[in-house]
């Protein structure tokens, strides 16, 4: 992990009742294996992983996203002649500037086995693809909050790799700016699936690309455990960029002095980046357009004096109330006559 001196904890509380971020890794198997390398064209790719090949193929689906794609993606390689797997090339490059993570394959095994690492060390995402409901079925058994699978009854298509599309469609927006449902993936046919079977893969945690009001679109936008994926990517961003802009103050201070002057400057970088998510479209508004979120820093008086001699500050906390989505919508209409 990255050396730091800041760590930032967040839960997601829900009402009762009711960071690099758009980077794609792809992970494939090739004789010999290959290092961590960046693309920022398809041509690039070319060059190392032929046409035709899985990683390739992958590739090409995130670029063809037009504008919407991501402006580099990485690829990563087990060597294929030895004993090694898509979770051994993971671990050696998992601290790389990467976010979102695809593999050459649509073997529930070797998902299921990415996704275990994934959700263990966190700070990632992990978009699979299948075209087997007993496969998906076995995926959700494991209520990952870091994977998000998009099925698609059709092998063909799931060939083309529609869940590379799909992070190249929204994957390198703006955090905060997107939903993952209403998506189109250019070279992606929508499934052919009644509202049954629709709500059989959401039931069962997938996601699909189907046809609505005439235009193709992905549906829900979760991971495996049923929350959206954009508030899991908010999470993050809050997490990642608080980490980083106050560890950058300590970095950049000949001291930051433990007094109330000195945790002003912590609050102060905390909301900083607070008021960037909110106009990023993350953090939500009150009915005056003022932004939902709070800092509480206890003063000096308030600290441990265990803690002062350390040099340790804790207790500082932050909520904020998360914009989220229009996903459905119910409207009443009278007529009269």
């Amino acid at each position: 992990m990255p050396l730091k001196d800041v760590t930032v904890t967040i839960d997601l509380q829900r009402p009762a009742g009711l960071i690099g971020f758009g980077i794609p890794l792809i992970l494939t198997g090739k004789s010999g294996g290959g290092p961590y390398k960046e693309y920022l064209e398809l041509d690039a790719v070319k060059a190392d992983y032929a046409e035709g090949t899985e990683a390739y193929k992958a590739a090409a689906s995130i670029f063809a996203q037009s504008d919407n794609r991501p402006a580099k993606i990485a690829i990563a390689a087990y060597n294929s002649d030895d004993a090694e797997s898509f979770t051994d090339v993971l671990g050696a490059v998992y601290d790389r500037d990467w976010y979102f993570v695809i593999i050459t394959t649509d073997d529930v095994s070797d998902i299921i086995a990415v996704a275990d690492v994934i959700e263990q060390r966190g700070g990632k995402l992990f978009a699979a693809r299948t075209g087997d409901l007993a496969d998906l079925a076995a995926i959700f058994a494991k209520k990952y909050d870091r994977t998000f699978v998009l099925y698609h009854s059709n092998e063909d298509e799931v060939a083309k790799y529609p869940e590379a599309a799909w992070v190249g469609a929204a994957g390198a927006q703006p955090v905060g700016s997107v939903t993952w449902k209403f998506k189109r993936l250019v070279g992606i046919t929508a499934d052919d699936l009644t509202a049954t079977e629709l709500n059989n893969i959401h039931a069962a945690g997938g996601n699909a690309y189907v046809t609505k009001a005439g235009d193709d679109v992905t549906s829900e936008g979760k991971v495996v455990s049923g929350e959206y994926i954009d508030v899991i990517m908010a999470k993050d961003w809050v997490q990642v960029n608080i980490e980083n802009a106050i560890q950058t103050l300590l970095n950049n201070s000949p001291k930051v002095p433990y007094t109330d002057a000195g945790i002003a400057q912590l609050e102060a970088a905390t909301v900083n980046v607070l008021r960037a998510g909110f106009n990023q479209g993350i953090i939500a508004e009150d009915g005056d357009g003022l932004p939902l979120y709070s800092t509480d820093f206890p003063s000096r008086a308030e600290t441990n004096p265990a803690d002062r001699a350390q040099r340790k500050y804790t207790g500082a906390t932050f909520t904020f109330e998360l914009a989220g989505a229009v996903h459905e919508a119910t409207i009443r209409g009278t007529i009269t006559v």
